[in-house]
């Protein structure tokens, strides 16, 4: 890559020319950096995925959640509740996961290959 100030020739990935001093106009290679979101699980919910989702959020196992919130939900002001019910209204709900590529057959299935 050349810098279009001093046209010299420097790394590919440069952000700045080492010559010059002069802001590469770089474009990142590869994918866009992951963003996480909070969506309701829908492979570990009890009740409707507010928990599971908040838990693979977080990064933490979905039962300390739980407990959490339902230690949260017995004191006096109850907010743990309204809370519960308002994120089930508002979070939306994740997309099923894609299955395994390479599932194997079930034995009960037929066998659709013809012989060659």
């Amino acid at each position: 890559m050349n810098c279009p100030n001093c046209r010299r020739d420097i790394a590919d990935y440069s952000n700045f020319c080492y010559f010059c001093g002069t802001r590469q106009n770089v474009i990142p290679a590869g994918p866009a950096p992951y963003q996480k979101r909070l969506m309701r699980s829908v492979v570990d919910s009890k009740i409707a995925g507010v928990c599971g989702g908040v838990a693979e959020y977080l990064g933490v196992d979905s039962t300390i959640v739980r407990l959490i919130w339902i230690v949260a939900a017995i004191l006096p002001p109850f907010p743990a509740i309204i809370a519960y019910l308002v994120a089930w209204v508002i979070v939306p709900l994740a997309p099923l996961p894609a299955p395994p590529a390479s599932q194997p057959l079930p034995a009960s299935a037929p066998n659709t290959a013809q012989p060659a």
